[in-house]
């Protein structure tokens, strides 16, 4: 008779599959297999024990997915990623760390922890991400410092080298084009501005009619 846990492993292994993952057993590891691997049952050293999965893109480990039978809170999980950190043999020399992605799913229900923000906290997701997103955010986690330390001018912001995470992106955001922009419409941008700068993802804005919240929000969505 299959378990919770088994039922759960199986729907992980699909979804992952589905996002471009190729599955493997801790007995049968090949990273050169393809872009984005997830191995089951990872051993950690240093008595830190196994991680359900362990994933890798392009050979390197950035992550780590922790499995839970259906019906489990898996808001009420914390994940340590210190201790995947800790655990890894010393060869596997991950490009960030601590290692930066963390996922729990019970296949039905999936968290996700992105550790390149500037204030992780887990959200949920509707899927697992496909390596080469994961790939992407690495690749501008790990920009030389003069690229990190970017001053947003209108020139530069056209390029790619940017903070990889969306919340470290809000916090440097391009200077406000004043343009027609009437003072309470600046004044009202410029609070969302910092409102998002300070990771609060939510706000509300309160204009009296015919104040100009239309162009007011185009301006901020621009």
């Amino acid at each position: 008779m299959t378990t919770p846990e088994e039922k759960a492993l199986e729907k992980i292994d699909w979804q992952l599959n589905e996002a471009g993952w190729i599955v493997q057993s801790r007995d049968e590891i090949n990273l050169s297999s393809g872009p984005g691997v997830a191995i089951r049952e990872f051993p950690l050293i240093g008595g830190e024990g196994f991680a359900d999965y362990m994933i890798f893109v392009n050979g390197k480990p950035v992550g780590a997915l922790e499995a839970k039978p259906e019906g489990y809170p898996v808001r009420s999980v914390e994940v340590q990623t210190d201790k995947y950190t800790a655990g890894l043999a010393y060869d596997l020399k991950p490009p960030v760390t601590p290692l930066p992605f963390c996922y729990v799913s019970t296949g039905t229900e999936t968290i996700f922890w992105n550790h390149l923000d500037p204030q992780p906290r887990s959200r949920h997701v509707f899927q697992f991400h496909r390596p080469e997103t994961l790939a992407e955010w690495i690749k501008a986690a790990t920009l030389p410092e003069w690229v990190k330390d970017w001053s947003p001018t209108e020139e530069f912001y056209g390029s790619d080298d940017r903070p990889s995470s969306l919340r470290s992106r809000l916090q440097h955001l391009p200077p406000l084009q004043l343009g027609i922009l009437y003072p309470n419409q600046i004044e009202a941008v410029k609070n969302l501005e910092q409102s998002l700068g300070e990771d609060r993802p939510r706000a509300l804005i309160q204009m009296a009619t015919g104040s100009g919240k239309t162009i007011m929000a185009i301006t901020s969505v621009y």
